[in-house]
């Protein structure tokens, strides 16, 4: 299964994946109308580590530790793919102490949001990915 990667050493630290990320989950088809002095929220976040910058998102681990540790079933492995459905989530944060990856944030909504490989709007290829100027993420097998 295609997963995303990031090569840090060629990440610019530039914020265009959170941008993008934001811009695609917001349902609102103008990106400056979906992000013009909004507060963003986007499922990938930059760490700035000084002179590495290296972008965290889902990793859709094999063995999902935010699965397992979900009291509700909010999270789920669908054919690979970590699923959140918001209906199901209490807003305990568990999966986010139990990623081990710090991929799991809260949403503005009061609950929690990750990375779901742009599955849930029109992209095949996750917008981050199409839209790094560096080629610093990727989407591939390995």
């Amino acid at each position: 299964m295609k997963r995303i990667y990031v090569n840090e050493e060629w990440c610019l630290g530039c914020h265009l994946c959170e941008y993008y990320c934001a811009f695609a989950n917001s349902g609102i088809r103008d990106m400056a109308q979906a992000l013009k002095n909004v507060e963003i929220h986007p499922r990938i976040t930059v760490e700035d580590g000084g002179e590495i910058h290296f972008a965290v998102s889902c990793r859709h681990c094999r063995d999902p530790l935010c699965v397992k540790g979900c009291i509700t079933g909010a999270l789920t492995n669908e054919e690979g793919v970590i699923r959140f459905h918001q209906q199901k989530c209490v807003g305990c944060y568990t999966c986010i102490l139990s990623c081990p990856y710090g991929a799991i944030m809260p949403s503005k909504d009061g609950v929690v949001q990750k990375c779901e490989l742009c599955t849930n709007n029109t992209y095949h290829t996750p917008v981050c990915v199409q839209n790094c100027p560096n080629r610093a993420i990727v989407f591939e097998e390995r």
